[in-house]
């Protein structure tokens, strides 16, 4: 682990950490689902409401203009975080979802057309899936699958022979919420570039556990969510390549995303505003600058290094267990661990543990088609944080043997 990773200051800094549930001290392995927030962002969100709550760019009185210093400085830190070009290119939506749907409906209905197609990768959730279904029935594009292997990692060879001229887009996550795969986006890219295509990378699940590059990476499109990265929900970041993003139509009218409107006309604002259409989450916006500050102050590589930590050790308690298997073992890997049982509905034992105070995800995951790839209904999902400890897996592998029990 690093050098000055204090895991029991830092569990400090994470006040819902410190609690019982059902009883027992709270297990919270559902951070692929939200991230929890660390005081400083509960403070920050307080001091807003409390101190400077006022509408942001076209107020000139004090509160408006400390409310507009604050949101937009979190755009600033975005920039630093991703190494963008410039802050014109990070925009603010309510999320991933959000930021994916705003680029197939503005790129895509602009570049799309009939007998194009569009690969997305088998690993994906299906807010990276169904925006792109429902551009291409529209445009009389096509959607392809890019393949999966049995551990999980996307066939590259099966990808390489994808990408004809016909290709037009890419959409792949960087990390799989199902089951943890970290995929080689940077040669996904070269290889899409390389036949004229365009690339949208997910990247909900990776902005949690290592830096991105995004000038580094050549990537033309990211998306993910606050709320995944220590900070409030409601909020999202779209980054952008500026020729992109400058040839885009707006994706929704209203105020602020114009320059001047008449009935004979509307001119339409300049990046990033053009898309950032009415009253934005002013408040979660400006904490979410804080969470960014306190990843930040964490010592360099010890996020990942604790969190690996973790997945090794949770994978060699989880195997010794009879009848369970893990879903999804690429080399490379965040810390997910996504495992079924023999006999055993993961409902039920998502359920159970709930009574012991752990928390896991259970179910599809939102990523249906790769739950059909492995002939399953769903998985049980531990996924880890650096603020988790080898203590909790093993409440959890307690709990888990006791529950295996119960339904055996």
């Amino acid at each position: 682990m690093a050098n000055n990773f204090d895991i029991e200051q830092i569990r400090k800094d994470f006040p819902i950490l410190d609690q019982q549930v059902n009883g027992a001290p709270l297990v919270y392995f559902d951070n692929a689902a939200t991230t929890q927030k660390p005081q400083v962002v509960i403070d920050a969100l307080n001091k807003y409401y409390t101190l400077d709550n006022a509408n942001i760019h076209r107020g000139l009185h004090t509160l408006a203009e400390r409310a507009t210093t604050g949101y937009e400085l979190t755009r600033t830190k975005l920039k630093d975080f991703l190494n963008a070009p410039s802050t014109d290119q990070v925009i603010f939506t309510s999320g991933t979802t959000a930021g994916i749907n705003l680029v197939a409906q503005t790129y895509g209905r602009a570049n799309f057309n009939a007998g194009d197609v569009i690969l997305v990768s088998n690993l994906e959730h299906h807010s990276n899936i169904v925006p792109w279904q429902m551009i291409a029935q529209e445009m009389g594009a096509e959607v392809v699958v890019i393949p999966v292997d049995e551990v999980g990692v996307l066939d590259i060879t099966a990808y390489k022979g994808l990408l004809t001229n016909r290709v037009k887009f890419v959409a792949v996550n960087h990390v799989s919420n199902a089951i943890g795969t970290i995929n080689p986006i940077k040669q996904m890219i070269e290889l899409a570039h390389a036949v004229g295509a365009k690339v949208l990378i997910d990247g909900a699940q990776s902005v949690a556990h290592f830096e991105i590059d995004v000038q580094a990476l050549d990537i033309d499109f990211l998306a993910f969510s606050a709320h995944k990265l220590f900070g409030p929900t409601g909020v999202g970041v779209l980054y952008g390549k500026r020729e992109l993003l400058e040839a885009m139509p707006p994706y929704q009218g209203g105020g602020e995303m114009i320059k001047e409107v008449s009935f004979s006309g509307t001119t339409y604002n300049e990046l990033p505003y053009k898309f950032e259409a009415g009253t934005p989450n002013i408040a979660d916006v400006y904490a979410f600058g804080f969470a960014l500050d306190y990843l930040k102050s964490l010592p360099k590589n010890a996020v990942w290094e604790q969190e690996k930590a973790l997945l090794d050790y949770a994978t060699e308690q989880l195997t010794q267990i009879d009848g369970l298997r893990i879903v999804g073992q690429a080399p490379e890997k965040i810390a997910v661990v996504s495992f079924v049982i023999d006999g055993v509905h993961p409902q039920d034992i998502g359920v159970l543990l709930d009574k012991f105070g752990v928390a896991i995800r259970t179910g599809h995951h939102c990523a249906q088609p790769l739950m059909a790839r492995y002939e399953l209904v769903g998985t049980c999902r531990a996924s880890f944080a650096f603020y988790n400890t080898k203590s909790e897996i093993d409440l959890f592998v307690k709990a888990l043997k006791r529950t295996i029990m119960m339904l055996s």
